[in-house]
């Protein structure tokens, strides 16, 4: 069985970086992506959904180090569960409503925001583990 998870969108904030006991390194961000649509009556609705993401190692340094809020990235990963309920992780939020959390574990992160926008320098890319070397076919 493979799962894999593509997403592409922006930051909602800056990264945080932190330690496992063994000294391995996880960086956390948000990404949301967006798509517009027109619904029965015509009118344009605009529908976000937002990803958690964690990355490990080497990737989390390089994540840490370039990731900036409101960047666009690309991130291929796999999409992790709540082990009680084998789905989003669920909540109630401050205003009693019900939430869900989607969150994935990263194997590749691209940046694609312009490099004058504080992307990545050049040969970055190459660092990561398992970094697309091609351009998005879409």
């Amino acid at each position: 069985m493979y799962q894999k998870l593509l997403i592409i969108g922006r930051l909602g904030k800056d990264p945080e970086m932190r330690f496992t006991p063994t000294g391995q390194a996880v960086t956390s961000f948000s990404v949301a992506t967006d798509r517009q649509y027109s619904d029965q009556a015509g009118q344009l609705v605009k529908e976000t959904v937002w990803f958690r993401v964690s990355a490990w190692g080497k990737l989390a340094e390089t994540c840490n180090n370039f990731l900036q809020k409101g960047k666009m990235v690309m991130v291929e990963g796999r999409l992790t569960v709540d082990s009680k309920t084998g789905g989003p992780r669920i909540w109630t939020g401050q205003d009693g409503t019900p939430r869900a959390s989607l969150e994935m574990v990263a194997n590749t992160v691209k940046f694609l925001s312009a490099k004058t926008d504080g992307a990545a320098p050049g040969g970055v890319e190459d660092d990561m583990e398992s970094a697309p070397s091609e351009d998005i076919p879409f």
